[in-house]
């Protein structure tokens, strides 16, 4: 417990001197994203395919992309997807034989919301990687429909998505568990019909999995939903939770405060008025910014960062350190906002919080700071507006092949949801992120980019079961600090399961999202890492997914298939 107390305070790098990482990241798992991160995610992509052209990938060396050709309408008794297609499009998928030996179950992870490529790592030295060691199988990596390579359609118009579904998507994986043939080993049947199919996914990939278990049973014979999220929630004012529950206190209490302090400036009455919303702005350094609501999402995304944190070194975000260690500080952090303390101590005073000017005017300015330093700098050569709002219809408009941002905003606007609004938060409670970041504005995206203007269609998702989704053969791991828990069958409040053999239901200790995926080199290894909680977590999947294979193994003997 002592180690695990000393890797949680490495997690959260509550120093002023840790690096500053922005971005989303590869396989980042969030909605209610705005105009800001698409165009941070085209950036990112811009530099990445610069880079990928200037040198050789190592991974992609050791494990050479191939495709399946998949139908692109698996289902033509449904008019969602008219007009319906004939054709067919390449699937890209990755595999590794290293550890394969007759009998040996194959094990496929899903790729979820991003490109396949990225998940690559834990081909060679995650979860695939162990479990194959585990049990002699054949590890693979499958793209997810219309990321990566492996794209149906000439572009990403509104009309071109209709093929972009979570149905269309597990079809596309239960196909190729029937129809595979792995280059190099055309001599062995290795498809679902001779062998056990095991399935692993992180996230929306987790929820996938399950689905998959459920839905194709007599296909994937196992299947581990690693942080899934198999109840789809249109206002998902809970992601914020994790955070006000599982973060440091003092951290909490002022993001608590000084949002509430910017909500009652901000959402104008008698007292506020519009010039002291401007001061507050401009105080941020962000007095060029035109709209409230694109000003409170712009300083609100700090909290967020807890999703960020991982065990591993190399995987780790300090942004949720650097911001926490910033906002509870009582000592001023950033010499440039002294300047402000008197303005800092009028604008709590507008918000309310006069009987407490003297704690938070610190606070409030290491709070200005932290926003220039990762935020305001940022925008350089350009207005703040075009920086920073979540409004601009001719962007929104474009469909080509590059605006990959389309993707995952479509299939969360049409039936998967999630929007992290500040809103939803009950009256009773203070939020940690603004109210003003609410449906309307959250929306934009549905609106302006596809022209949904109804709520997701959740019932698409939570069909399969939501939270209370069970199966046999069908494991749940999650994070205890997870942000996304709240839509997870280890959703605090439910009747706590029983772990056992054929429904594994395993919480990691500290955990945040799906911990148990990436892991490290022998060399690599400490006393410390992977903590305890996570190995636990690893071990347990390697045992129980053994025995399912053998359960495969006798069932086959005996000619009898699925359940």
């Amino acid at each position: 417990m002592a180690t695990f107390r000393k890797i949680c305070r490495w997690l959260f790098g509550l120093s002023i001197t840790v690096e500053i990482v922005n971005g989303l990241g590869d396989g980042a798992f969030r909605t209610s994203l705005t105009l800001k991160d698409f165009k941070e995610q085209l950036a990112q992509q811009e530099a990445k395919e610069a880079r990928v052209r200037g040198r050789d990938d190592g991974l992609e060396l050791l494990y050479p992309p191939h495709t399946i050709q998949v139908p692109i309408d698996h289902f033509h008794n449904d008019s969602i997807y008219e007009p319906h297609s004939d054709g067919t499009f390449p699937l890209q998928y990755w595999f590794d034989a290293s550890h394969y030996k007759k009998g040996g179950p194959i094990i496929v992870l899903q790729g979820g919301e991003t490109e396949g490529v990225g998940r690559l790592p834990f081909l060679q030295k995650g979860i695939v990687a162990q479990l194959a060691q585990a049990t002699n199988g054949l590890g693979v990596i499958l793209e997810h429909r219309y990321y990566g390579k492996s794209i149906p359609t000439p572009d990403f118009s509104t009309e071109n998505l209709r093929f972009l579904t979570t149905d269309q998507a597990l079809a596309d994986q239960a196909y190729f568990a029937q129809n595979i043939v792995f280059p190099g080993l055309e001599h062995l049947n290795l498809t679902s019909h001779k062998n056990p199919y095991i399935a692993y996914g992180g996230s929306y990939a987790g929820s996938f999995v399950a689905f998959l278990r459920k839905l194709y049973p007599d296909v994937y014979w196992g299947s581990i939903a690693s942080s899934g999220v198999p109840e789809a929630i249109y206002d998902y004012w809970e992601y914020y939770e994790a955070a006000r529950i599982y973060s440091p206190k003092d951290c909490v209490v002022a993001t608590q405060k000084l949002t509430h302090m910017v909500d009652k400036i901000l959402l104008l009455n008698k007292t506020n008025t519009p010039e002291t919303a401007q001061r507050l702005k401009t105080a941020f350094g962000l007095g060029n910014l035109t709209r409230n609501d694109d000003f409170a999402n712009t300083i609100s995304s700090g909290i967020a960062g807890l999703q960020g944190l991982n065990w591993d070194p190399a995987i780790n975000s300090t942004d949720f350190g650097f911001y926490c260690s910033n906002i509870s500080s009582t000592s001023i952090l950033h010499p440039q906002t002294a300047s402000l303390e008197s303005e800092a101590r009028a604008l709590l005073t507008a918000g309310g919080y006069a009987s407490e000017v003297d704690t938070l005017t610190p606070q409030l300015l290491n709070y200005i700071g932290y926003v220039n330093a990762t935020t305001v700098s940022h925008c350089r050569r350009r207005s703040q507006d075009d920086c920073f709002t979540n409004y601009n219809s001719t962007f929104y408009r474009q469909n080509d092949l590059k605006q990959t941002w389309r993707l995952w905003s479509y299939q969360y606007c049409f039936e998967w949801g999630y929007l992290q609004t500040g809103s939803g938060a009950p009256e009773s409670q203070l939020p940690l992120i603004s109210r003003l970041i609410d449906i309307p504005f959250l929306s934009t995206v549905c609106r302006e980019a596809f022209n949904i203007t109804t709520p997701s269609q959740v019932e698409r998702i939570n069909k399969f079961g939501g939270v209370n989704i069970s199966y046999p053969r069908l494991a749940h791991v999650d994070g205890e600090w997870d942000p996304w828990r709240a839509a997870s069958p280890h959703r605090i409040g439910l009747p706590e399961r029983e772990n056992t053999l054929s429904q594994p239901f395993i919480l990691i200790e500290g955990g945040v999202h799906h911990w148990d995926e990436n892991g490290l080199f022998r060399n690599e290894t400490t006393k410390e890492l992977p903590p305890r909680p996570v190995k636990d977590a690893q071990s347990q999947e390697a045992s129980f997914v053994k025995e399912w294979v053998k359960e495969w193994h006798r069932a086959h003997k005996k000619g009898r298939r699925g359940w």
